[in-house]
């Protein structure tokens, strides 16, 4: 018994001076530390909770992008633009083959989304693109080629539209949006109403089953028969929805539904890469890519038999290669 009592008042002890020295280190501001140089270097020392070195650009609104920049900034640019409801993540595949030919490959995640701030307002195509021209003019992007994917083509088409005239070099549309998905008068062979109210609904009751049924049947097309379902491209796809707010989502379906990019398509200049799965269940491609082609002054189109609308991620390789080889024309 006394061994018994003499172990336990010396691990309250420890525990205790464990704590003290915690609660110490965490008030100081800083620690010094020395470099392998020999110099010291100063520290923060959970002060603030936040990196010192920023990965965001502040839009005049007062919103944080989160963005990725990775490569020689004298190399020619490559910025991705994710798609619904995802983040910057969802192009780990393309950025990491970019950046291993040379490119400065940059990736945000779009305002509501991922890492950048979760606001109540502006989850429209008109602040999307300007957030999109914050980044570029923040980074001095020169010479850039934007790759967007389904609600990331239009992002880009209306950025390249509005915004980047003077800093593109040319423009990719995977899965894309435009020129519009809702079924008008005008466009009678884009989807009803019902369709997008559908998702809001179950965006609303609940989000987790939504984002999980949607990455497991129609986007990657695992809901077809022989497919092969990879969870952990599913289980990726729910956690980049989950990261981001519940509200820009819902906004959001409005935005890449009933945005019509006819005259963005027009107003583009620059070569377009326009690629699409032919079995593509979000975006449908009749009324979508072959649209998208003819309204831009230099598109060329390209259609994947069979492949899905998460074409990037079931198979990187297809697209990687004709990226690239559009890319270095």
């Amino acid at each position: 018994m006394p061994l018994i009592n003499s172990v336990s008042r010396l691990a309250t002890t420890s525990r205790r001076k464990i704590l003290a020295t915690t609660l110490m280190y965490a008030a100081s501001v800083t620690v010094r530390s020395t470099s392998a140089a020999g110099g010291d270097i100063k520290i923060a020392a959970l002060s603030t909770g936040k990196n010192e070195v920023t990965t965001s650009v502040t839009t005049s609104d007062g919103v944080n992008i989160f963005y990725k920049d990775w490569g020689p900034k004298s190399a020619q640019p490559i910025v991705f633009h994710h798609g619904w409801p995802l983040s910057a993540d969802d192009w780990d595949a393309q950025m990491l083959f970019f950046l291993g030919k040379g490119f400065r490959v940059i990736a945000h995640d779009r305002r509501g989304h991922g890492r950048s701030s979760q606001v109540s307002d502006g989850h429209d195509m008109d602040h999307y693109a300007a957030d999109v021209a914050a980044l570029a003019e923040h980074l001095d992007l020169r010479n850039a080629i934007h790759v967007g994917h389904s609600t990331g083509g239009g992002e880009a088409t209306r950025y390249v539209a509005r915004h980047g005239r003077d800093r593109v070099a040319k423009l990719v549309l995977i899965g894309a949006v435009p020129p519009l998905m809702l079924k008008t008068e005008s466009n009678p062979g884009g989807l009803p109403l019902e369709v997008f109210d559908g998702l809001r609904r179950q965006l609303a009751a609940n989000r987790s089953q939504f984002y999980l049924e949607f990455a497991s049947g129609p986007f990657y097309g695992y809901n077809r028969p022989g497919a092969e379902p990879s969870q952990a491209a599913i289980w990726n796809w729910w956690r980049q929805g989950m990261m981001g707010s519940s509200k820009a989502h819902y906004d959001g379906i409005k935005a890449f539904s009933e945005t019509d990019f006819t005259e963005d398509l027009k107003a583009v200049t620059v070569p377009t890469l326009v690629l699409h799965g032919s079995d593509d269940q979000i975006v449908p491609v009749t009324d979508s890519a072959p649209l998208s082609a003819r309204l831009l002054k230099h598109g060329t189109l390209k259609i994947y038999d069979l492949l899905p609308h998460g074409v990037c991620t079931t198979h990187p390789d297809i697209v990687n290669a004709d990226l690239l080889k559009f890319v270095t024309a």
